[in-house]
């Protein structure tokens, strides 16, 4: 008999707490899971290395200093390709299953329509995943036994550090491939900061994050080609005192993005992001009145 979905996973995310929550952060690794299921890997008609174009690769290991800081990191061990957190829970498209959708589906967004909803139809690189359709049965699974328990606990955090702090930033960490980022008069961006266009976040917050970094040395953009997905604009609520700000980082920066192998430089990049991000919470998680950030 199968196993259940979670028991694949054991366990399907990890928070990672430190010994007491002392700043008002939470970071958040969403598509940095690679753990590839036995059964997942017999349903794709890629192999394994493939399949992983759409991960974003140690970006849990290029933030785990975070909790050092005093914030809790939580991460997914399940992969993109196989269920996508950054998602609606049912983005999904109809031609990848057999049986019927339930009708509260979201079958027409953009994201569905370039394969690339709940339950992706393809790879990073545009390579389709399945061999043959999936049940739908399987495709609910994945989102009640993962995707729900996630953000639910996604949102315990951000609930209880709200609760605590008067206010929460939420870092919805990520990495892009080198392509996506266009070139502009020869520079390259590193890092894109997503405040969904100042709407997810208060501007200090994107504004000191984008200063910490600039001081390292890195090159950053500002909402292209990233935004922020559904994570930030969901856990963005700036008059709420609830600010979400998501972080991509340039792949080819820290690792060849062929054989996913870790540059020599990943350590350094480690050290600069704790650097920049203990600037940024040294900003903003000390003795500030909690309302004052969202006045600004």
């Amino acid at each position: 008999m199968r196993p259940a979905i979670t028991d694949e996973f054991e366990p399907p995310f990890v928070v990672f707490e430190p010994a007491g929550q002392t700043v008002p952060f939470v970071f958040n690794v969403p598509h940095a899971g690679a753990i590839y299921p036995a059964s997942f890997l017999a349903s794709s008609r890629l192999d394994a290395l493939a399949l992983r174009r759409s991960e974003d690769a140690f970006v849990d290991e290029l933030f785990a200093t975070m909790v050092d800081l005093g914030a809790p990191l939580m991460t997914a061990r399940f992969p993109r390709a196989y269920l996508d957190l950054n998602r609606e829970p049912y983005e999904l498209d109809s031609r990848m299953f057999e049986g019927r959708l339930p009708p509260f589906a979201n079958t027409r967004s953009m994201r569905v329509a370039g394969g690339l909803g709940t339950v992706p139809r393809i790879v990073a690189d545009g390579q389709e995943i399945y061999a043959t359709r999936l049940p739908v049965d399987e495709a609910l699974q994945r989102i009640e036994w993962l995707y729900k328990p996630y953000h639910r606990a996604l949102r315990q955090l951000i609930r209880r550090t709200a609760q605590t702090f008067g206010q929460s930033f939420l870092i919805d960490c990520h990495s892009m491939p080198s392509t996506s980022v266009s070139r502009d008069d020869g520079a390259k961006a590193d890092i894109v900061l997503g405040d969904r266009y100042g709407t997810s976040c208060a501007p200090i917050l994107t504004e000191l994050t984008e200063a910490a970094l600039r001081e390292r040395g890195y090159t950053v953009v500002r909402n292209k080609p990233y935004a922020g997905g559904f994570i930030t604009e969901h856990y963005g609520e700036p008059a709420l005192d609830r600010h979400a700000l998501q972080v991509e980082v340039n792949r080819s920066i820290y690792m060849d993005e062929r054989s996913l192998q870790k540059k020599p430089g990943f350590g350094s990049l480690a050290r600069d992001l704790a650097y920049a991000f203990s600037q940024v919470i040294e900003a903003l998680g000390g003795e500030q009145p909690p309302r004052q950030i969202a006045a600004e």
